[in-house]
């Protein structure tokens, strides 16, 4: 056995190729950069001519085979640690045990990545076999020689990066030029998270006045800050940035807008009084003065309904109570509101609707929508019959409905109104198709009857026969009109 080993000694020694070990330095960088040159020098070993030729190792396994260099390395790594401190043993790699078999692997492929004979197995095909895990210690970088490649980064790298998701910083860009070069690739690679973020990082190093000046030739870059700040609601710095580029109906829409952030109803009164004065343009400040006195009116009807409801003064407050505010209601729920409680007041009255229509120049179709689904709502058909009625001027009565009459039967089908009900406005629906399809959804027989009868179809009247009840006034009147027209055929 003691031979065997000084055999193994005297052939190690007498190699042309001498193993590398550890110095004794106690510096650990001096020992991970001996460590990698020692890693290198294997690679001679594989250049070498003789590595065609096979050789057998003590352990019965060809030279040059990656288990056979794994072993050989692990076991020359180990006698060469034996001794030092635990910090160096700590930063050693681990290696895996491998199948003990004859490998077609050189370590030429191993470490430079490529086959020794073509048929031979790639890298990466023995990198992914489920038998293998590791091949070689990793070798880490050792701290002296750490450096942050970050800071070569130009600016159309930093934007690719960007939108591949890595994360990098910004505060490298410290000149002006720098950041306005970084700002003009962002926006050339039309990344619009990209470009926010360069935005943002500009907004925190840059001057207001310096930041607007740049922008203001860059529009797209312009636009996102302008969004930005709105979706972020940093209102102030929108306000100056607005103003300096000379958007004056811009910035006063953008203070108009600080009145939804205003919760007490009177304080928001003040605001909107003080908006109409600010340089809206022409149809907007009328809308803002619409908006000003709905919520004045609001205010005044808010207040007698709360005291009508307290003191239970009014019938229709205690039938059907009020189930929130109308206070910054907009005008068409205003207008329900009145068409509900209020629908009989007199035109004087702030809580008129005729008053709201006339105030607000609410359109007829508008006004005759609202109002008639306030009224169906509470079932109150004379008031829809009043509603749908008109007077010429030689006094004669006449029924017309500015949403078409179509639409009249839907609603009050919607709110349960009689047969009774729905046949009279069934009846006022021009359209025959669309007459016929209602009437038979809605199940109003007279007028299928009716426009059968019209149309002279005695083939759709005899069907139609069928789906009315046997014995029925409806039936009735379909054989009377069939007998009708077989007389008037002879």
């Amino acid at each position: 056995m003691s031979r065997a080993r000084a055999d193994e000694e005297e052939y190690w020694h007498s190699s042309k190729f001498r193993a590398f070990t550890f110095d004794d330095e106690d510096d650990e960088l001096s020992q991970l950069k001996e460590s990698k040159r020692a890693v290198n020098s294997l690679r001679d070993i594989v250049d070498d001519d003789d590595d065609d030729l096979e050789r057998v190792s003590w352990s019965g396994e060809p030279v040059g085979s990656i288990s056979w260099s794994i072993k050989e390395t692990a076991s020359g790594s180990t006698s060469s640690l034996e001794g030092r401190d635990s910090s160096l043993q700590k930063g050693s790699s681990s290696y895996a045990a491998l199948p003990k078999q004859v490998s077609s692997y050189s370590l030429s492929s191993l470490f430079k990545g490529r086959n020794k004979l073509p048929s031979f197995q790639s890298l990466s095909d023995a990198l992914t076999d489920t038998g293998v895990k590791n091949y070689a210690p990793e070798l880490r970088r050792p701290k002296a020689e750490y450096k942050d490649y970050s800071s070569d980064w130009s600016p159309k790298d930093t934007v690719r990066r960007m939108q591949r998701g890595k994360v990098c910083s910004l505060e490298r860009f410290r000149s002006l030029q720098d950041k306005l070069v970084l700002l003009d690739e962002a926006v050339a690679g039309h990344d619009g998270n990209v470009i926010t973020a360069v935005l943002i990082f500009l907004k925190r190093t840059l001057r207001r006045e310096i930041l607007f000046r740049e922008l203001e030739v860059r529009q797209v870059a312009l636009c996102h800050l302008i969004h930005f700040l709105k979706e972020t609601g940093e209102q102030k710095l929108l306000l100056d940035l607005l103003r300096f580029l000379d958007r004056t109906e811009e910035v006063a829409l953008s203070q108009y807008r600080e009145h939804l952030n205003i919760q007490d109803v009177e304080k928001r009164r003040e605001f909107l009084k003080g908006c109409i004065g600010l340089p809206f343009s022409a149809e907007d400040t009328s809308h803002i003065q619409d908006h000003y006195t709905l919520l004045e009116r609001q205010i005044i009807i808010e207040a007698n309904d709360r005291h009508l409801e307290m003191a239970g003064q009014s019938e229709i407050f205690r039938k059907y109570p009020r189930k929130a505010s109308i206070l910054n209601m907009p005008l068409v729920t205003t207008l329900f509101y009145s068409c509900f409680y209020h629908y009989t007041e007199a035109e004087g009255t702030f809580s008129s609707p005729t008053n709201l229509k006339k105030t607000f120049k609410i359109p007829d179709k508008q006004y005759v929508l609202t109002a008639l689904a306030a009224r169906a709502k509470l079932r109150a058909w004379n008031d829809v019959d009043a509603l749908l009625t008109t007077k010429n001027w030689l006094g004669y009565t006449k029924k017309k409905a500015p949403i078409g009459f179509h639409r009249v039967v839907e609603m009050l089908q919607r709110n349960n109104a009689p047969v009774q009900v729905l046949q009279e406005y069934v009846r006022l629906v021009e359209d025959v198709e669309t007459r016929l399809n209602l009437a038979t959804k809605y199940k109003c027989h007279d007028v299928v009857i009716e426009t059968y009868r019209d149309l002279k179809d005695r083939i759709q009247l005899t069907a139609y026969k069928c789906k009315v009840e046997r014995g029925s006034a409806e039936e009735e009147k379909i054989n009377s009109i069939l007998n009708n027209m077989v007389r008037s055929a002879y």
